[in-house]
């Protein structure tokens, strides 16, 4: 899920090896404009206490309110006016919030602070759409599904800010979402608007919630998830840790690189970042990996230009470790796209043997050659083919090392793609449980005799992990998990309780254990 600049790729899922947008998780794949930022980069007038909401793509309620037809401006000229094109995009188009407002602020040319308070205005309003609905719901007559969808959005993104964002002056607020009201509308609406929010400030924009909801029905209007995730991850972790889990998804993601072990040293590296006022650490999870504050969009460096760093997630950076390849070993990543994996293992292997990586459409395996040039490294070799047809492509029991970094419904990946929360459902997963299964059958055929096949995925549903992995295993007698992960992958994971001494080969990271993504890792070895 990492490696490839910001990309756009396709909103389809197809039963091939390749994850939807919504399913990838690397802060790679966020446009250059359109990284939300962590508290240490947000602008004095973006700083708040902590967490942001969400929003459904897809929906288009019917409007009964009195108006004309909103006005579309020719250009947004303030950050909120950006924020609301995109927020109505994603409302009624369905659209992907980190790629519709790299597109809008590309267009716009808001300065850096007002860039940073509609990325923030944006995501966070999607991440805590289901809160905000319920304070506002009553407050506003025929909310939602009756009142229009630009005013929907703008009062989401007002309240939001009124709510999350301490240091936004609270006539500030009132007074845009007003203008705004009546430059896109008339009278009447503004006069909605500014009775509404004059109305939270006056009785207190964060309202108790109702006394004894049952636990997941609290969490759920606390930390704004839909009620079916919540029970879920009650039962599965409990109520403290179901809390811990959704506080974790509504943080800001940080910016982590990974440095190229082929053109210098993680030191040097970190060096020359501090020497450009950023500020810049070791990851606790990867001796590759760096976490960087301050950084801006690394992406658009001279550092990632010469191919020193890759943009990849803490947790992402596990994968290759774990897959452990050895210089001149074979080695197949069936899922490659956008090559962060493949070439973290050709890194890995110093360059020498042979990395094959594999996409279905031919556009991503360009983005795959690109990552490699940049990178200096000869040794990956692409292929466009469907996973599920790579046994037809190549040898049986042909590679040492077969990576199955699967589709998945990316609930690991919330606090990047807050969109996840409200366009996935419990039948979404049963169908890419289905599909995980099928790829493990396919990629399991070209491990050779005593190689390892690797399977990751960036979700937290049983369905689609450890349950995944034990039933092919189940089908599978040849063969077994293998608990012999290398020390460097291991020691983070047993300080922060993530495995003990029971592991058995698989682990399963959630947001809150290192402050990076929800990964799942299961490592298998098949018999001499």
């Amino acid at each position: 899920m990492p490696g490839a600049a910001q990309q756009p790729v396709s909103a389809q899922r197809s039963v091939s090896a390749q994850r939807s947008e919504p399913a990838r998780g690397s802060s790679a794949q966020q446009p250059k404009f359109a990284q939300r930022p962590t508290p240490s980069q947000r602008p004095a007038h973006a700083q708040r206490p902590g967490h942001r909401s969400g929003q459904r793509p897809g929906q288009r309620p019917t409007s009964a309110a009195p108006s004309s037809k909103p006005s579309s401006p020719r250009k947004p000229q303030t950050a909120r006016e950006v924020a609301l094109r995109v927020l109505l995009r994603v409302e009624e188009q369905g659209a992907f919030s980190g790629l519709e407002l790299n597109r809008v602020l590309t267009d716009a040319g808001l300065s850096r602070p007002d860039a940073a308070l509609a990325t923030e205005l944006v995501y966070g309003t999607i991440q805590r759409r289901l809160t905000i609905d319920h304070v506002l719901a009553a407050r506003v007559k025929g909310w939602p599904n009756k009142v229009e969808p630009w005013v929907r959005c703008l009062l989401r993104l007002s309240y939001y800010q009124l709510r999350w964002l301490d240091r936004v002056p609270a006539h500030a607020v009132t007074d845009e979402a007003v203008r705004i009201a009546k430059k896109r509308g008339h009278g009447g609406i503004a006069g909605l608007v500014n009775g509404t929010l004059r109305a939270l400030l006056r009785e207190g924009v964060a309202p108790p919630l109702p006394a004894e909801l049952p636990p997941a029905e609290r969490l759920s209007l606390a930390h704004s998830y839909p009620l079916w995730l919540a029970e879920r991850w009650v039962a599965a972790y409990g109520e403290a840790g179901a809390e811990a889990l959704m506080a974790a998804g509504n943080e800001p993601p940080h910016m982590s690189v990974r440095a190229n072990r082929l053109r210098g040293t993680r030191d040097a590296l970190l060096a020359e970042l501090a020497g450009a006022g950023i500020y810049a650490e070791p990851s606790k999870l990867s001796p590759d990996g760096i976490v960087a504050a301050r950084a801006g969009s690394l992406a658009q460096t001279p550092w990632y230009a010469s191919g020193r760093l890759s943009v990849q997630d803490e947790s992402s950076m596990l994968v290759a470790a774990v897959c452990d390849p050895q210089p001149g070993m074979n080695v197949l990543d069936c899922c490659a796209a956008p090559g962060g994996k493949a070439a973290h293992m050709a890194e890995r292997m110093a360059g020498v043997g042979r990395v094959t990586a594999n996409d279905v459409h031919p556009h991503k395996e360009a983005l795959i050659r690109e990552q490699a040039d940049r990178l200096g490294l000869s040794n990956v070799v692409t292929i466009v083919s469907d996973a599920l047809s790579l046994p037809e492509r190549l040898a049986p029991g042909s590679m040492d090392v077969v990576l199955l970094d699967a589709p998945c419904s990316g609930l690991g990946v919330i606090r990047r793609k807050p969109e996840i929360k409200w366009n996935k459902s419990a039948d979404d997963i049963a169908s890419l449980a289905a599909l995980q299964r099928r790829l493990l059958e396919s990629a399991s055929r070209m491990v050779k005799p005593g190689g390892r096949l690797v399977y990751s995925t960036c979700t937290i549903a049983p369905e689609e992990n450890e349950e995944a992995v034990r039933d092919f295993l189940g089908a599978h007698p040849d063969f077994r998990l293998d608990p012999a992960w290398p020390e460097e992958t291991l020691a983070p994971l047993r300080s922060a309780g993530v495995v003990d001494g029971g592991f058995a080969g698989m682990a399963q990271l959630l947001p809150q254990h290192f402050g990076s993504d929800g990964f799942f890792i299961a490592r298998l070895v098949r018999a001499d």
